[in-house]
C-alpha cells in the first residue's frame, strides 16, 4: 500500500500554444449518432502514457504522434467535430473535421521525479494533460486533447482528455493502439465499426427490467453531509495473486458458493469496506454499480471494433447491516446476481429506458466500481516501445474506485479510491487482510 503525498507537485511544466490537428484526408461531414449507452457517461476522462527508452530519444516524439494523430483521424473522423444537442435534445456529434487539439509541452525534471504514479494525483498528473481555459462545460471541449510533454531525461508523456460517450476503455484502447500503430507505419489491426444505430432504442420502447441503477437511495446516514465535508485523501491499495485468491477463498469457504471470480471476490470486499469505512447506519440502503462489457452478451453480439459505448450498468441494493452482519459469501453472491442480470433483454431495456426517463444514474449511498484491469494500456507502442507507466490522472467521481492491473505478467490487481480522512484510516485497517 502506498501512502499519499509526495514532493512531485512541485513539477513545473511549461505549455506550449494548442494547435489543431485535423484529419489528413477530407472526412465525412453533417451529424453523427451517439446511442443511449453514449448518453448517460458523457464524462471527461484524462489518462496518462509515459514513455522511456535508451535505444530512441523524444526529439522526433512529437512530430511523429502529431502525424500519426492526423492519419488516424481520417478513420475516426468524429472525434475531430465537436459535440452539440439534437433536436431531440440528446448529445450529437457534428462532424465538422475541424480537429484534435495538441498541445507541446516540456517538464523541467526527469520522468522518475514525477513520483508515486500508481494512485490518481489530479494536481500534479493533471499537469501533463492540457485543459481548455474557460470551457465551461462539456460542449465546449473538444472530444480529443493530447499533450506531448518531453523530460530531460529523454522521455516523454503522452497525456489525454477524452469524453466517454465517445468511447468506453475497450473502444478507447482500440483508438490508442490504432493511433500507435499508425505512428509506427502498421495497418489498422482493429479498424472501427462507426455504425452506433445498431445500439438505437426500440420503437415503441419496451422497458422490461425495474433498473434500480437510476434508484435514488435516501442518505439517512448523512454521509454527503457530514463524512464527505473532510479532507479528500487518495490511496491505492495492491493485491497480489496470492491475496486475490486469499479473498476467493475467504469468499467460498461457508460453502454457500461453488466459486467466483477474482472480480467478484474484489468488488464484494471493498464493498463492505467501504461501507464500513463511511459508518453508514444499519438501515442506510447502499448501492452497488458497476459496468458489464455487452459486446458478447448482445444478441446478435456487438461487430469487433465497434467504436463507442457498449458497457451497460448493473446493480445491486442492500442495508449496511446486511452487508457487514453477513459472511462475505452473501456480498459475493449479490455481485454474481448483479453479473448474471444482464443479459440481450435487460441491455435493450436499459437503452429503451433512457429513451423514455432520460434518467440518470444516481451516486447517492453508492460505490460505482470501474474495471480497468482487462485494459491494454500497457500494450500501447508509438514507436518508444510500452509505456513505463499508465493510467488515470484522478477519479472522475468520489463514488468511483478504480481496478488496474499491476505488474508484469498484470496478474495483480491496483485498488484506487479516494475517501475523507476519518473513513480512509478506517479502510486501510480493513485492508490489512
Amino acid at each position: 500500500m502506498e501512502k499519499v503525498g509526495n514532493n512531485s507537485s512541485q513539477l513545473s511544466v511549461k505549455q506550449e500554444e494548442p494547435t489543431l490537428v485535423t484529419p489528413a484526408e477530407e472526412t465525412e461531414k453533417g451529424f453523427y449518432f451517439l446511442s443511449n449507452l453514449d448518453q448517460n457517461i458523457a464524462v471527461l476522462v484524462r489518462t496518462i502514457y509515459c514513455f522511456k527508452t535508451d535505444s530512441k530519444c523524444n526529439k522526433d516524439a512529437v512530430k511523429v504522434i502529431k502525424d500519426a494523430l492526423s492519419k488516424v483521424l481520417v478513420h475516426y473522423y468524429p472525434l475531430a467535430g465537436r459535440l452539440t444537442i439534437s433536436s431531440e435534445g440528446k448529445l450529437i456529434v457534428d462532424c465538422t473535421g475541424e480537429g484534435a487539439v495538441f498541445v507541446e509541452a516540456k517538464a523541467d525534471c526527469t520522468i522518475e521525479e514525477i513520483g508515486d504514479t500508481t494512485k490518481p494525483d489530479p494536481i500534479t498528473l493533471g499537469k501533463l494533460v492540457y485543459d481548455i481555459p474557460g470551457a465551461k462545460n462539456i460542449l465546449e471541449m473538444p472530444l480529443l486533447v493530447a499533450q506531448v510533454t518531453k523530460f530531460k531525461c529523454g522521455g516523454f508523456v503522452l497525456g489525454l482528455c477524452m469524453n466517454h460517450c465517445m468511447f468506453d476503455g475497450i473502444a478507447a484502447m482500440d483508438f490508442v493502439n490504432s493511433w500507435g500503430e499508425t505512428a509506427r507505419g502498421l495497418p489498422l489491426k482493429v479498424p472501427p465499426f462507426m455504425d452506433r444505430s445498431i445500439l438505437k432504442a426500440r420503437n415503441p420502447p419496451q422497458i422490461e427490467f425495474q433498473h434500480q441503477e437510476f434508484a435514488q437511495i435516501e442518505d439517512i446516514s448523512e454521509t454527503s453531509s457530514k463524512v464527505y465535508k473532510e479532507e479528500m485523501l487518495y490511496n491505492s491499495f495492491f493485491f497480489d495473486p496470492e491475496k486475490l485468491e486469499l479473498l476467493k477463498k475467504k469468499a467460498t469457504e461457508d460453502g454457500d458458493l461453488d466459486k467466483c471470480t477474482k472480480f467478484e471476490a474484489l468488488t464484494a470486499f471493498v464493498w463492505r469496506s467501504r461501507t464500513q469505512a463511511l459508518r453508514m447506519k444499519p438501515d442506510q440502503q447502499t448501492k452497488l454499480l458497476f459496468a458489464v462489457d455487452g459486446r458478447p452478451r448482445f444478441d446478435p453480439s456487438i461487430p469487433r471494433g465497434y467504436s463507442g459505448n457498449a458497457i451497460v450498468l448493473t446493480n445491486s441494493i442492500c442495508s449496511a447491516r446486511e452487508l457487514l452482519e453477513n459472511p462475505l459469501s452473501f456480498t459475493v453472491g449479490l455481485v454474481q446476481k448483479a453479473v448474471n442480470m444482464v443479459t440481450d433483454s435487460y441491455m435493450r431495456s436499459a437503452i429503451d429506458y433512457f429513451e423514455v426517463t432520460r434518467a440518470r444514474p444516481s451516486l447517492a449511498a453508492t460505490l460505482l466500481v470501474t474495471t480497468w484491469s482487462r485494459l491494454s494500456f500497457h500494450k500501447t507502442d508509438f514507436g518508444w516501445g510500452e509505456p513505463i507507466f499508465s493510467g488515470p490522472v484522478a477519479l472522475p467521481e468520489k463514488e468511483v474506485i478504480l481496478f488496474l492491473s499491476h505488474g508484469k505478467e498484470r496478474e495483480s490487481i491496483n485498488v484506487l479510491l479516494g475517501l475523507p480522512a476519518s473513513a480512509m484510516k478506517i479502510f486501510e485497517e480493513l485492508m490489512q487482510i
